[in-house]
């Protein structure tokens, strides 16, 4: 059973989203899109004409920038990950160790978070995008990888010596078996022409075509026995009349009241046949049912999208662009959202720079949760959702901005959800564990010294979302456990180099 969120909708956070990430409850999030750095190896800022102005990322990435407690922690919860990430550096280099290094502790949180009828696409370019499906892999099961979707971003770019580089990818990854996918709210249309085609005979009612009532396989049961003389069990078949999707409902509010509710298969071929809509073959083995022109959705979406395109090919004066060359269209959120949650689901951006999945979100009456480093995230927000979802700001209306007025921390939240979902332990069963992981040694001072002067601590601290699970546990001396009290590593490192106990 899901976890009730405890975070509020409209909410934007600004600082390192994983300290961020490990305050929010357990699978309690429908749908997470990130677009983080994609290791370019570039430092990307705003201009200073646009709404973004001051901010900046260095996409640049060594293992300098790595906090020891990261690797440990996935070296503990997910040793194939810590392999997946020491091959990555010896086959491409410590930057590549490093980045896939930041991206996966993150990723074990977006995955903790994640609902089981949830899903997550990982946006990222060609740079990383096959280590990055391997650790999506080693974390989410590669049975749940669902599409590899390429986004043609751009109509041409020049690329001395090899082919212009015009694609990004999503990594589409559900978290369980049964993820939410609307696949008729984002198909395409077809033309008149395509609709002749698709559906060729016509009738009374419309255009149609005969579909397909069996599916593969033979079964016991009344899907297995013979209809009006038709047996379909000799040819390893079994009866399978519609009873639920868009057809179903389609023909329940136009031809059947009530369909959906008639349980038996026999007696749902019974009321189609008295409906008219059966078409009985003058040869062939079996009938089949005539699908209405009327109810088609389109053609279902594909792994390829070829609009909208990036900012780098149409103008940056649109009404969206907020100064970032990283930025990505508004539509293109929307058709994610669409596809992958339903209203009033709750959507969840860790990397929400230009806010672009919050508007998105918002204009499709989903909730949403945003999560930036940078400040500027949270007034590029307040101007978009002034000027593209038409909310005034005070004594411009009556609806003032006080009527829509997103909460702006900068602290984690902290967890309400039950222990058991924290992977909760024994902290002083592990304590032999720890010492032999740590090779005897102080987590702090790094002195080598016996177990029993040395104490369990929490890496993450528990008041800043930190759990009681092996992977954010630790042993400090008493000397280190005083000084760090209730704060994190990196504080007390600081402390230590102050006093002159650290040197490295």
């Amino acid at each position: 059973m899901a976890n009730v969120c405890n975070v509020p909708s409209r909410t934007i956070y600004t600082g390192d989203n994983l300290d961020i990430l490990r305050g929010i409850n357990s699978e309690c999030v429908d749908l997470i899109y990130l677009d983080p750095p994609f290791n370019s190896n570039r430092t990307y800022s705003a201009p200073l004409d646009s709404e973004a102005r001051g901010a900046e990322f260095d996409d640049v990435w060594t293992l300098d920038d790595m906090k020891t407690e990261w690797i440990d922690e996935i070296e503990i919860r997910r040793p194939a990950l810590f392999h997946l990430i020491n091959g990555a550096k010896i086959a491409h280099g410590e930057s590549m160790a490093g980045y896939l290094t930041f991206m996966s502790v993150r990723l074990l949180e977006l995955h903790r978070v994640l609902k089981q009828d949830g899903s997550i696409y990982l946006h990222c370019d060609s740079t990383a995008v096959h280590y990055l499906k391997s650790i999506m892999d080693a974390l989410f099961g590669a049975n749940n990888y669902l599409n590899n979707i390429a986004w043609k971003r751009a109509t041409s770019h020049n690329d001395p010596r090899r082919y212009g580089r015009i694609l990004d990818y999503l990594l589409f990854y559900a978290k369980g078996p049964r993820p939410v996918f609307n696949s008729d709210d984002v198909a395409t249309p077809r033309d008149d022409e395509a609709l002749r085609r698709a559906y060729p005979s016509v009738d009374e009612r419309g255009r149609y075509r005969s579909a397909d009532l069996t599916g593969d396989g033979a079964t016991q049961g009344q899907s297995g026995l013979a209809w009006r003389n038709y047996s379909v069990t000799d040819a390893d078949r079994h009866w399978a009349a519609p009873r639920t999707g868009r057809y179903a409902e389609y023909i329940e509010q136009n031809f059947i009241p009530g369909y959906r509710a008639i349980e038996g298969i026999h007696e749902r071929l019974d009321a189609l046949d008295a409906a008219g809509l059966i078409n009985h073959p003058k040869d062939g083995r079996w009938p089949g049912l005539k699908r209405y022109a009327d109810a088609d959705a389109g053609t279902p979406p594909q792994d390829l999208f070829l609009d909208p395109p990036g900012f780098t090919n149409y103008s940056t004066r649109n009404v969206e662009y907020t100064g970032w060359r990283t930025q990505k269209p508004l539509a293109l959120l929307e058709r994610i959202i669409r596809a992958s949650s339903n209203p009033g689901d709750l959507v969840l951006d860790p990397f929400c720079g230009c806010a672009t999945a919050c508007i998105a979100a918002e204009k499709l009456g989903r909730q949403w949760i945003g999560i930036d480093i940078l400040p500027q995230a949270a007034d590029v927000l307040r101007d978009r959702a002034r000027r593209e979802l038409q909310i005034p700001m005070n004594g411009e209306g009556e609806k003032g901005w006080e009527d829509w007025t997103p909460l702006i921390h900068t602290e984690p939240p902290r967890r309400t959800d039950s222990l058991t979902l924290q992977s909760s332990v024994d902290p002083q069963s592990d304590k032999a564990f720890l010492y032999r992981s740590q090779q005897s040694r102080c987590a702090g001072c790094e002195y080598e010294l016996p177990l029993h002067v040395l104490t369990v601590d929490h890496i993450t601290p528990r008041s800043r979302g930190g759990l009681d699970s092996i992977g954010n546990l630790q042993l400090l001396c008493h000397t280190c456990n005083a000084i760090k009290g209730s704060r994190d590593m990196d504080y007390l490192r600081e402390q230590l180099h102050i006093r002159g106990i650290l040197q490295s």
